[in-house]
């Protein structure tokens, strides 16, 4: 008798195919074709990326990088590591280089985690990044998400509440994607110090670049704590095409991160332009001024409107619309994408990046016709 009929589905693993993908920012180019718009008509808000472009700097530098492309990159990142570490007081020890700092999560997952029936758990907060409880279902891993406080923020002694023997990771991010909030400094001292030895802190710092006061975390790490701080060029840098990111932590846990990556997880180009992006404060600088005008003009506005926003530190501004799902519909119809928080569970609410002036001009003149109709 010919064999049963099985599909792929069938074969995979459950919990790859229960998962609902993570849902990225539209690109340009499919809301373009889908709505028969002009890309160059279109302006993106969706995706926290940098309203300024890439680094000057890394752009000259990917050119002289070119002709070198027959070749494999340096799989250690000797150069960048080496870097990165002299620009924070740390050992090339220290640093790990990650296709984007997601990947840094991943293999976080892969060095600290088994699956059940181990048992093993994360902690994270209830809106947080999507990816840190994406990744627990990948692994098989119990994803434990404890409740806000005070508008949004975390609650750190509810998260040191919710951990466990069985815990092995805790999320924590500052500013908080997508909520933008922020832990307050001492706070985030008594929480690192406080956590207990069998548990490992990943601290999601993508954003620290825009805070004003930002807390000393490579305290930690010079302290010899189990931290893993994750950074990325994504951001202030104006690399996210690049997929390049890092992680600052202890040479015994970054000796554990390097077993788990693949051999060149970061590209040649990556690695060149973010070398060259560090050293370009100038850029910096002016990326986190025209994000500090933008907030300040989004927050005024959405004030004004009487719309219920969380007051950001980072760039971009969650605010309260009624139907996410139909204001983001409505404005891509204007050619202007945002990003929905349907799929973060806050049907109401629509995350908008800080983009060039002009951009959230367009944006502002727009939202109040499209909130009439929606």
């Amino acid at each position: 008798m010919p064999a049963a009929t099985v599909s792929a589905t069938e074969l995979a693993n459950p919990e790859v195919a229960s998962l609902i993908p993570y849902e990225p920012g539209k690109p340009i180019d499919d809301v373009a074709r889908e709505l028969g718009l002009e890309p160059g008509s279109i302006i993106k808000l969706a995706s926290n990326e940098n309203p300024l472009g890439p680094s000057p700097l890394a752009l000259q530098a990917i050119q002289d990088i070119l002709p070198k492309l027959h070749l494999y990159p340096d799989g250690a990142g000797y150069h960048l590591r080496t870097a990165l570490a002299r620009t924070f007081g740390l050992d090339l020890k220290n640093v790990v280089l990650g296709n984007g700092s997601n990947e840094i999560i991943e293999l976080a997952y892969h060095a600290f985690t088994r699956p059940n029936p181990a048992g093993h758990e994360i902690v994270t907060s209830e809106n947080a990044f999507a990816v840190y409880e994406l990744m627990a279902q990948l692994f098989g891993v119990g994803c434990v998400k404890v409740k806000e406080k005070d508008g949004f923020h975390h609650d750190l002694d509810a998260i040191l509440a919710a951990i466990t023997p069985r815990t092995r990771l805790v999320f924590v991010a500052s500013p908080n994607n997508p909520t933008g909030t922020r832990i307050p400094n001492a706070d985030f001292d008594r929480f690192l110090d406080a956590l207990p030895g069998h548990v490992i802190a990943v601290v999601d710092e993508a954003y620290y670049e825009f805070l004003d006061n930002p807390p000393d975390t490579l305290r930690a790490v010079r302290e010899g704590k189990k931290a893993i701080l994750m950074r990325t060029f994504s951001k202030i840098q104006g690399l996210a095409g690049l997929r390049i990111g890092y992680a600052l932590t202890t040479p015994e846990i970054a000796g554990l991160l390097e077993r788990s990556r693949q051999p060149f997880n970061t590209n040649m180009v990556a690695q060149t332009a973010a070398l060259a992006a560090l050293g370009d404060t100038e850029h910096q600088q002016k990326t986190k001024a025209i994000t500090d005008a933008g907030r300040a003009k989004l927050q005024e506005a959405f004030a004004k409107m009487g719309l219920r926003f969380v007051p950001s530190e980072a760039n971009f501004v969650l605010v309260e619309v009624g139907d996410a799902a139909a204001v983001f519909k409505k404005l891509q119809t204007k050619g202007i994408i945002v990003r929905s928080m349907v799929s973060y569970r806050m049907p109401a609410w629509i995350r908008v990046s800080i983009g060039t002036p002009q951009e959230l001009d367009r944006f502002l003149a727009e939202l109040p016709g499209v909130l009439s109709k929606a």
